[in-house]
C-alpha cells in the first residue's frame, strides 16, 4: 500500500475515534444522542475492522477497547500516588451538627459552605490520565495500594479513554466510583438465573466481581458505569472550590453525578438528607447515603487529615431498610437439581412497603457464620427488589430457649444422604428417586419457558405426584384419560385440555426440551445457543466436553455440567424414553441471515399479553437475530407492551422508544 493510501486509512481511523468518543459523551454524559444505535454500531464495527487489518494504528485509548480485549494473566498491585483515605460516617442529625461544629472550630469560626453529593454504593477507583489519555485505574485496596484494573476500566462506556478539549494538565488524577445501574443488575441476575447460575446478592457485589474478571470482554458485558467525585490536587491546578473542580471534570468529558448541590448551612444539608432518605429508591442506581464536603479547597487544606480520614468530609449513612422480628422455624426447600436451601420462617415484619414472613438463609455456612438460631430475634433487610435476607441475630436478646440449627445430613423429603458440592457451599440430595426433586423438576419441565404444557401447573403436578401417577418426566407422556378422571377437580374438559397440552408439547423442539431437563447451568439462553450449534440432542449428546466448551457463551464450567449430565446413565435413559414417546428433539432450522428481521435490534417485553406468551415473544426475538432485554434504555429499539405495562411503558415514552402492541409485533416479524 502506498504512503497516500496508508495516510488516508490513518486519517479515517482517527476520525472514527473522535466521532465515537463524541457520541459516547453525548449519549452517556449529556443524554443528547445524535445518532441511532445502529449507526453507532456501524462506526464501531468499521473502527474495529480497520484496527484489525492495521495493528500498527492501534492505541490504548481507542474507543474500540470498550468492547473488551484479550484476557489478562492477573492483576498487579500498585501503590497509590496519594493514599485513598476512608471517610468518617455519621448516622444522625446530631452527628452532622457535631461535624459542622468541629469544622467551624478548626477554621476559627470562618463561614463554611458544603457541597453535598450522593454516596454511590459501588467500588472506589483512582484514575490517572497522562497527556489526556487514561493510563491507569486502581481499586482502593487497603488505601495504600490497589489492584491495577485498567483493562476492565477501559470497558466502562461513560469513562473517556481520552479527555475532551486541550486544556487539561499533563498528569491528572481523579477519584470515582464504579457502579451498576439497578436495571442492568436486574437483567444480569435474570440472565444468570436463566443460565442456571447463582444470582448476585446486590449491585455492589456484582460490580466488584466484574472488575476482577480476567477477561475484559466479559467485563464489558456487565455494563458498568462510573461517577467521578474528585480531582486530586485541584488547588494546584488553579481551582478554588470543589464545585469548580467537578465543573472542570465535566468539561473534560468525565461523568459527574448531577445530584451535587451547594448548601450554605448545616440546616440546608439536613433538609437534603431528609429529602433523599425517602426518595433514594427513585434513582436508577443504589446510594447508601450522602457525602458532605467542605467546598472551599483552601479551607480543606487548612483542615487537613487525621491518620485515617480527612477532617473536611463526612458521610451520612442512610438507615438500611431493616426490621427486627422473631425467627420461628428453619425449613428446607429441595430444588430441581437436589440443592437444599434453608429458609427462615418469621413473624410478619413490614419492610420496604411489603410484609415479609420468609427470608433466605443461603446455605449451611451462612447460618453457622452468623450464629443464627431458631427462636432468635433477627434483623432482616430488604434492598430494592432483592430477596429479603437475615443480616444478623441479636444474641443479647436470647432467653436460653433458642436452639442451634443443625443442617440435615439426610434429605428431609426422601431420607437419602445429602452431599456437599466439592467446589462450593451447596448441599444436595443424593437420592435418585427423591419426590422433592421430582416435584421441582416436573414443575420446571412443564413451565412456560420450557415445555409449556397447558394445564400442568404446580398444583396439578403436586396432585398427580401425590396420586402416584407422576414421578419421572417421561411419566407425563404416559398419562391416560381413565387415570385422570377419578381425581378431584379433574372434569372431562380439564382432562381433555391437559392431554391436548401434553401432546402439543411434544413438538416444542430441542431448545425448550434442554431448558426443561434441569441440567445445571443450562437455562433458556444456553439452550438456545446449543440448539443453534447442534442439529439435535443426539448430536449434542455425542459431543466432547472440549467441543461444547468452545462454543461462544458456553465455556468450561457449563460444558462440564452438560457432559456430566449426559454421561449419567439415568439421564441417558430418560432421553431415550422421551424420544421413544414421540418428543421432537430436533433443532429448528434457523432463519437465513436475510430473514432475521430483528438483527441488531433490542426489544423489551412488558405487561400482560393475550395472544402471545412473554417467553415465546422473547424466544422469537432471539431466533430472528434480536436481543431480548430486561429494561428500557436509550438503546432499546422497541417496547412490546401488553396490558398493565407500568413503568417500562412510561420510560419508553420518555425516551421516545417505539411502542408495539401484540398485533404490531406480529406485523414487525411478518407472522
Amino acid at each position: 500500500m502506498g504512503t497516500k493510501g496508508h495516510t488516508e486509512i490513518r486519517d479515517r481511523v482517527e476520525h472514527l475515534r473522535r466521532e465515537i468518543e463524541r457520541h459516547n459523551h453525548l449519549y452517556y454524559t449529556e443524554a443528547k444522542p445524535e445518532i441511532s444505535d445502529r449507526e453507532y454500531d456501524r462506526l464501531m464495527a468499521e473502527l474495529v475492522e480497520l484496527e484489525r487489518k492495521h495493528p500498527e494504528l492501534d492505541r490504548p485509548d481507542s474507543p474500540s477497547r470498550k468492547v473488551g480485549g484479550a484476557p489478562i494473566d492477573g492483576f498487579v498491585t500498585v501503590r497509590h500516588s496519594e493514599p485513598m483515605l476512608s471517610i468518617d460516617n455519621t448516622y444522625s442529625a446530631d452527628d452532622l451538627r457535631e461535624f459542622d461544629k468541629r469544622v467551624r472550630k478548626w477554621l476559627d469560626g470562618a463561614p463554611v459552605r458544603y457541597f453535598v453529593e450522593a454516596k454511590i454504593d459501588g467500588v472506589a477507583m483512582a484514575l490517572r490520565y497522562e497527556d489526556g489519555v487514561l493510563t491507569q485505574g486502581l481499586t482502593r485496596g487497603d488505601g495504600e495500594k490497589g489492584d491495577d484494573v485498567t483493562s476492565n476500566l477501559r470497558t466502562v462506556r461513560d469513562l473517556p479513554l481520552r479527555l475532551l478539549g486541550r486544556n487539561h494538565p499533563p498528569v491528572l488524577e481523579v477519584r470515582g466510583e464504579v457502579y451498576m445501574a439497578r436495571a442492568d443488575f436486574a437483567y444480569l441476575n435474570k440472565t444468570r438465573e436463566a443460565e442456571g447460575l447463582e444470582p448476585f446478592a446486590n449491585p455492589r457485589n456484582s460490580t466488584a466481581g466484574s472488575l476482577k474478571l480476567l477477561d475484559p470482554t466479559l467485563c464489558a458485558k456487565r455494563k458498568l458505569r462510573l461517577f467521578v467525585y474528585g480531582i486530586q490536587k485541584a488547588d494546584e491546578l488553579g481551582m478554588k472550590t470543589h464545585q469548580e473542580a467537578l465543573g472542570k471534570a465535566k468539561e473534560w468529558g468525565l461523568p459527574v453525578n448531577p445530584l451535587g448541590e451547594v448548601c450554605e448551612t448545616i440546616d440546608a444539608v439536613l433538609k437534603l438528607v431528609d429529602r433523599w432518605q425517602t426518595r433514594r429508591n427513585e434513582l436508577p442506581y443504589e446510594i447508601d447515603g450522602l457525602v458532605i464536603k467542605v467546598d472551599d479547597l483552601a479551607q480543606r487544606k487548612a483542615l487537613g487529615n487525621t491518620s485515617k480520614s480527612p477532617r473536611w468530609v463526612s458521610a451520612y449513612k442512610f438507615e438500611a431498610e431493616q426490621g427486627t422480628t422473631r425467627l420461628r422455624e428453619i425449613t428446607i426447600q429441595v430444588g430441581k437439581t437436589g440443592a437444599l436451601t434453608p429458609v427462615a420462617n418469621l413473624d410478619p415484619v413490614r419492610l420496604a412497603g411489603t410484609t415479609v414472613t420468609r427470608a433466605s438463609l443461603h446455605n449451611e455456612d451462612y447460618i453457622r457464620e452468623k450464629d443464627i438460631r431458631v427462636g432468635d430475634l433477627v434483623v432482616v433487610e430488604k434492598a430494592g427488589e432483592i430477596i429479603p435476607y437475615i443480616v444478623r441475630s441479636e444474641p443479647s436478646a436470647r432467653t436460653g430457649e433458642e436452639k442451634e440449627y443443625h443442617f440435615p445430613r439426610h434429605c428431609p423429603v426422601c431420607g437419602e444422604a445429602v452431599k456437599r458440592d466439592a467446589d462450593g457451599a451447596v448441599t444436595r440430595c443424593t437420592g435418585k428417586d427423591c419426590i422433592g426433586v421430582a416435584r421441582r423438576r416436573l414443575r420446571a419441565f412443564a413451565a412456560r419457558n420450557a415445555m409449556d404444557i397447558e394445564g400442568l401447573g404446580s398444583e396439578t403436578v403436586d396432585q398427580l405426584v401425590d396420586a402416584g401417577l407422576l414421578r419421572s418426566l417421561a411419566d407425563i407422556y404416559r398419562l391416560q384419560k381413565e387415570q385422570l378422571l377419578p381425581l378431584e377437580r379433574m372434569g372431562e374438559q380439564s382432562v381433555n385440555n391437559l392431554l391436548a397440552g401434553i401432546e402439543a408439547s411434544k413438538e416444542r423442539g430441542m431448545a425448550r426440551l434442554l431448558t426443561g431437563l434441569g441440567i445445571r447451568h443450562v437455562g433458556e439462553t444456553v439452550a438456545d445457543t446449543l440448539a443453534g450449534r447442534f442439529a439435535d440432542i443426539a448430536e449434542l449428546r455425542g459431543a466432547t466436553e472440549e467441543a461444547i466448551a468452545s462454543i461462544p457463551g458456553i465455556g468450561p464450567e457449563r460444558a462440564g455440567s452438560i457432559r456430566a449430565w449426559f454421561d449419567d446413565d439415568a439421564n441417558g435413559g430418560l432421553v431415550d424414553e422421551l424420544a421413544g414417546l414421540g418428543l421432537n428433539m430436533q433443532a429448528p432450522p434457523r432463519p437465513a441471515r436475510e430473514e432475521q428481521v430483528l438483527a441488531g435490534k433490542t426489544l423489551v417485553v412488558t405487561g400482560t399479553l393475550e395472544k402471545f406468551d412473554r417467553a415465546e415473544v422473547e424466544r422469537l426475538i432471539r431466533e430472528l437475530g434480536g436481543k431480548a432485554a430486561g429494561s428500557v434504555s436509550k438503546k432499546t429499539d422497541y417496547l412490546v407492551a401488553g396490558a398493565n405495562a407500568g413503568s417500562k411503558l412510561d420510560k419508553a415514552r420518555e425516551l421516545g422508544v417505539k411502542v408495539l402492541d401484540e398485533e404490531g409485533f406480529a406485523k414487525l416479524i411478518g407472522r
